[in-house]
């Protein structure tokens, strides 16, 4: 083998003040689901999640969300998505996972509080995921 990949751990890491928001948008959806796009790097496995973005043109309801990816600019920073899951279950569906968007989904069951978020990635396998101050 000419090439050898190494095989990164992914982790993600997550500002407080950026998880405050999501748990606070995902509050103001419920009932629905909420969907916002993430903002932030990754660098050797490593995901640091620093900003959101309110998908363009988004729709939601009590079992759905998404928006069209045609409507973002082009943006290296988006990183992957957020939603919401109000049933309580934070596993990500094949639906959740035939939309997977960039790196990393998290996903966010009711209550909505910081034990309530999940992270993974395109395979439906979790990620370790940890809150950061700035």
């Amino acid at each position: 083998m000419l090439f050898k990949k190494k095989k990164f751990e992914r982790q993600v890491l997550i500002q407080k003040d950026v998880l405050d928001s999501i748990l606070s948008f995902c509050q103001m959806k419920h009932p629905n689901e909420g969907i916002l796009i993430l903002k932030g790097k990754s660098k050797n496995g490593e995901i640091t999640i620093n900003g959101l973005v309110i998908p363009p043109f988004s729709e939601t309801g009590p079992t759905f969300a998404g928006f069209p990816h045609s409507f973002l600019p082009f943006d290296m920073s988006y990183i992957g998505i957020v939603h919401s899951h109000p049933s309580g279950s934070a596993e990500p569906s094949v639906t959740d996972l035939h939309n997977f968007f960039g790196l990393i989904s998290l996903i966010v069951k009711s209550p909505y509080d910081d034990d309530s978020i999940f992270a993974w990635d395109s395979s439906g396998n979790s990620v370790p995921l940890s809150i950061i101050s700035k």
